[in-house]
C-alpha cells in the first residue's frame, strides 16, 4: 500500500528521534543549572547559525526550479530565519552579549557543523529530499526551544523579549507542516524523493544537531 506524505514524516521522524542523552545541556537549563556565560555561549553561536541557515535555505529554494512545493517550503524556512534574528539580538543582550563581543567571537567548530551540512545539503542534496530530512530534524528543536523558554522565565528571570527567539521556534507552525507534506507528496508522486537518500541527511542532521548541544554542554 502507498504511504501517503503524513505517514512518511511521521516514521520517518519516529526513526531520527534523539537518543534523550544525546542533549546534555538543556536539561541543566531547564533546572536553572546551565551557567549565564554558557547561555551567552549559545547565543554567540546561534548568531552564527540563523544567518547561515537562512542563507542555505534560499539556496535551495532557487535550485528547486522543477520542485516548486519544496521552493514554497524553504522560501518560508528562510522568512522564519529572518524574524528570528532580532529575537535572538533580544536574548543575547539578556546574557549580557554586546557588540564587541559578539564581533570579537570565534564559534566552536562542534557548534558550527550543524549549519555547515546545512549548506552541504543546499549544494548538493535534492530539495525535496532535504525537506523531509529537515521536517524530522526541526521536531525535536522545537521541543528543545519549549523548554528553553519555560526555564529562562523560571529560573533565569528573563522577561518575555528576551525569550521570544525561543518562543518562536516552540510555537506550532501548521502552515509551514502543510507546505512540507504538499512537498513530500509531490515528491512521492513524481519521483523526485529519494527516501533512502533522505533519510541519511535527517541521520547527519540529527547527529549534528547532537554535536551542537554536547559541545555547548561541556562549558556548562
Amino acid at each position: 500500500m502507498t504511504r501517503t506524505a503524513a505517514e512518511l514524516v511521521e516514521t520517518t521522524t519516529a526513526k531520527l528521534a534523539p537518543d534523550p542523552q544525546a542533549n546534555p545541556l538543556v536539561p541543566l537549563i531547564a533546572r536553572g543549572e546551565a551557567s549565564r556565560d554558557t547561555l551567552a555561549t549559545l547565543a554567540l553561536e546561534q548568531h552564527w547559525v540563523i544567518p547561515a541557515d537562512r542563507r542555505a535555505f534560499l539556496h535551495l529554494a532557487q535550485r528547486a526550479k522543477e520542485e516548486p512545493e519544496a521552493a514554497a517550503f524553504f522560501e518560508m524556512l528562510a522568512e522564519g530565519e529572518a524574524l528570528a534574528g532580532p529575537k535572538l539580538e533580544a536574548f543575547a543582550a539578556a546574557c549580557g552579549v554586546d557588540a564587541p563581543r559578539t564581533e570579537a567571537y570565534e564559534p566552536l567548530p562542534g557548534c558550527q557543523a550543524y549549519p555547515a551540512y546545512v549548506a552541504w545539503l543546499a549544494l548538493n542534496a535534492s530539495p525535496t529530499d532535504t525537506v523531509l530530512a529537515i521536517t524530522a530534524n526541526f521536531s525535536a528543536w522545537g521541543g528543545y526551544c519549549e523548554r528553553i523558554a519555560r526555564a529562562l522565565r523560571a529560573h533565569y528571570g528573563f522577561k518575555d523579549e528576551a525569550c521570544a527567539f525561543f518562543d518562536f521556534f516552540a510555537k506550532p507552525a501548521p502552515e509551514l507542516d502543510r507546505k512540507a507534506t504538499a512537498a513530500i507528496q509531490a515528491g512521492l508522486d513524481t519521483g523526485f524523493l529519494n527516501e533512502e537518500l533522505a533519510h541519511g541527511y535527517g541521520r547527519l542532521l540529527q547527529n549534528y544537531e547532537a554535536m551542537f548541544w554536547a559541545t555547548l554542554g561541556q562549558l556548562a
